[in-house]
């Protein structure tokens, strides 16, 4: 028998049946239960204590959203969420990820590129990722972090660019970060989540009603400024270009690096940015599946760049802050909790 138990949830059983055949592919995984909608989810989640749940977001009686806070706050199993490309699923996966789902894949692309062995391959690994998470407490929303209200001068800045990387338990993580930034931040922020298509503008947004600096998805062609977070758009390569008047300006593109796993990459972006800032680039690396970051975080150190990884007490999946450890890549580690004074502490000089 494999080393996972899964339960799956969903009401239609087209997409159970799909989906148990795709765990049939990898001796890791063993069924433990199906459930056709919330209200059994729970029932059977404490029935059965799978390693690992695959939540529908939308079903009858009872639907994803509220069974996973039900779950989280009685029965805490890590979960991932599968939902479809909508402007009300988008919404409701962003929010399950709040309330302490450890990753989402979309149905579509699971049924529809069931033939693909790469995105198989990569919705097996990441369900594995997931089932290894250690829920540790209730999961219930967690209240948003308050933005600093104080906006003291700052010291003089060491840094001209803040770039924050992350993948799986990335949004949770940026939340209790970027709220922190005060509104009169002399640095702008850019942010590389792994992210399917149509899911950072809502991303964006989201933060931007947390946020005392202005968060908006990144343009093409748009100049970087202080005071603003620019989430990467996914589906796309995020790059920054010098302008001759000296301003830093973004380049979104889709015509480089077509077959990178990751859209946006982290290691394209730090590439792009790491000659144009040299010692003033800020790299932070957080929680994420995989190794993107680390050939980046190769050329941020070459051009005396600063880099800070979190630590593994932290990480939902410390993946890609490991490699970048393990590398010799980081001037500082820290536990998330810790990551914004660190960040702090390294784009400001002493006063």
């Amino acid at each position: 028998m494999g080393k996972y138990g899964v339960l799956i949830v969903d009401d239609s059983a087209f997409m159970r049946r799909a989906i148990g055949l795709l765990f049939e592919e990898d001796s890791d995984f063993f069924v433990v239960g199906i459930a056709r909608n919330g209200q059994e989810a729970i029932e059977k989640v404490e029935r059965f204590k799978p390693d690992i749940v695959t939540m529908d977001v939308e079903m009858p009686e009872m639907d994803g959203i509220t069974a996973l806070q039900k779950i989280m706050k009685d029965h805490p199993v890590p979960v991932v969420m599968l939902s479809v490309q909508t402007d009300k699923g988008t919404e409701a996966t962003l929010k399950a990820l709040e309330l302490g789902a450890v990753d989402f894949f979309l149905k579509d692309h699971l049924i529809n590129d069931a033939s693909n062995k790469a995105i198989v391959k990569d919705f097996l690994e990441r369900v594995k990722a997931a089932a290894r998470v250690k829920i540790v407490q209730s999961a219930t929303a967690k209240p948003p972090v308050e933005p600093e209200k104080k906006e003291a001068a700052f010291p003089k800045p060491a840094a001209d660019l803040i770039i924050i990387g992350c993948s799986t338990g990335g949004p949770s993580a940026l939340q209790s970060i970027l709220p922190r930034f005060p509104g009169n931040l002399p640095i702008p922020v850019l942010v590389v989540q792994h992210m399917p298509p149509g899911f950072t503008r809502p991303l964006a947004e989201r933060f931007n009603n947390l946020c005392a600096l202005h968060v908006k998805e990144a343009e093409n062609e748009e100049i970087l400024r202080s005071g603003s977070i620019y989430i990467a758009p996914a589906g796309f390569q995020t790059l920054l270009q010098r302008q001759t008047d000296g301003k830093v300006q973004l380049s979104i593109r889709t015509d480089i690096a077509k077959d990178a796993l990751y859209k946006p990459s982290i290691d394209i972006t730090l590439h792009s940015a790491a000659p144009l800032y040299a010692g003033r680039l800020l790299t932070a690396i957080l929680t994420g599946m995989g190794v993107d970051g680390t050939k980046g975080c190769v050329e941020v150190k070459q051009r005396k760049g600063k880099v800070i990884t979190e630590s593994e007490e932290s990480c939902v999946v410390y993946g890609m802050p490991r490699s970048v450890y393990e590398a010799g890549l980081s001037d500082r580690q820290a536990p998330l909790p810790q990551i914004y004074q660190n960040l702090m502490s390294f784009a400001f000089e002493p006063s």
